[in-house]
């Protein structure tokens, strides 16, 4: 069965995505020197480990924001007040949630993924960790905006 033109965008888009990281991942990995991180010497696991989890700090943060955007979108809304247990979430505040359901699925397999990492990479090798939260960033954004103009355009921020 050939795929329709939406799927064929989606591939594309992800191609394109896939792309981007790893231009930016390289070229961070050249340029970007291990002492700006405070990467000098051979970091213990431990050591390692509370890196990973320090650079994903912001990772937490854009989490807490979305949470709080469900939460001021129930509060503001009389049809989501109740809270989720009692309704489906009304025009006011579903792409809110669609976007914190989505943004909480991507931080569990982006941590997970980053603590792992920090098993395995070892000194300037870990400079890889700030470049993968920028990019979790940039992939959030664009999902957030895309996806608000249009469902399709969710992947890289536009349509």
């Amino acid at each position: 069965m050939p795929w329709s033109l939406q799927q064929r965008r989606i591939v594309r888009d992800s191609m394109l995505a896939c792309l981007v990281c790893a231009v930016v991942l390289g070229a961070g990995y050249i340029w970007l020197p291990p002492a700006l991180f405070g990467l000098d010497g051979q970091l213990g696991i431990g050591d390692r480990v509370a890196f990973a989890l320090k650079a994903d700090l912001p990772v937490f943060l854009w989490l807490a924001d979305c949470v709080r955007a469900v939460s001021k979108g129930r509060f503001l809304s009389q049809a989501d007040i109740q809270g989720s247990a009692f309704s489906r979430p009304s025009p006011a505040i579903e792409l809110r949630v669609a976007v914190l359901q989505n943004s909480l699925e991507q931080t569990v397999l982006a941590v997970g993924a980053h603590l792992i990492l920090a098993t395995v990479l070892y000194g300037a090798e870990l400079r890889l960790m700030p470049i993968l939260v920028s990019l979790y960033l940039l992939g959030r954004i664009t999902f957030a905006v895309g996806y608000a103009r249009h469902p399709t355009g969710r992947l890289l921020g536009w349509r």
